[in-house]
């Protein structure tokens, strides 16, 4: 039997974007998606501290030590510029490897979004 775990997660981070005409999905700093193992086009669920809303999107890479997280497309309705988010990415593993399994979570600043 698998299960689905927590792979990654950036814990609050402050929304620097949000683009309604976008194509769709969420940027996010190059540095924050290698620090906490998310990969370009990767599924992600986005939790909204602000408001409550979740939602799923994927992830593209942002420029490195920007400190950018922009959500694009209809996502934007959801997500405003300055609310807080949490980013989660999970993974499928068998029950045995999920009991020795540890995510990726990094906790960035939350004003700069750039890792402490």
């Amino acid at each position: 039997m698998r299960i689905q775990v927590v792979k990654s997660k950036i814990h609050r981070v402050r929304v620097t974007g949000a683009d309604l005409n976008y194509i769709g999905s969420i940027t996010i700093d190059e540095a924050l998606m290698e620090a906490s193992n998310i990969f370009e086009g990767e599924k992600v669920s986005i939790v909204n501290i602000n408001n409550g809303e979740r939602l799923e999107t994927y992830a593209i890479t942002g420029p490195r030590n920007s400190g950018e997280i922009t959500l694009n497309g209809p996502a934007a309705r959801k997500v405003h510029k300055d609310d807080i988010i949490i980013i989660i990415a999970y993974g499928s593993l068998d029950i045995a490897e999920a009991k020795s399994f540890k995510p990726a979570i990094v906790f960035p600043n939350e004003e700069t979004n750039l890792l402490q």
